[in-house]
């Protein structure tokens, strides 16, 4: 699945989620806006309510893109 796929069924589905890059807290709406189409075309898994991870051109998990924040 594409990351841009993942950010859209989280929007869709209205998770009370945020994304931590490491840096900072994002909506997944945001991201769609903001980030890079490359950047989106991205394969990933998302774990709910843990992470969302690149997986690599063999197939296993990657890093971790983004670790799921409940909302307060």
């Amino acid at each position: 699945m594409k990351l841009k796929e993942i950010l859209q069924k989280i929007v869709d589905n209205k998770e009370s989620i945020l994304l931590n890059d490491n840096s900072q807290d994002w909506e997944a709406s945001t991201l769609l806006e903001t980030l890079t189409e490359s950047k989106l075309k991205v394969n990933a898994y998302f774990q709910s309510n843990l992470y969302i991870a690149e997986i690599d051109p063999r197939g296993y998990l990657g890093r971790v893109l983004y670790k799921v924040k409940q909302k307060k």
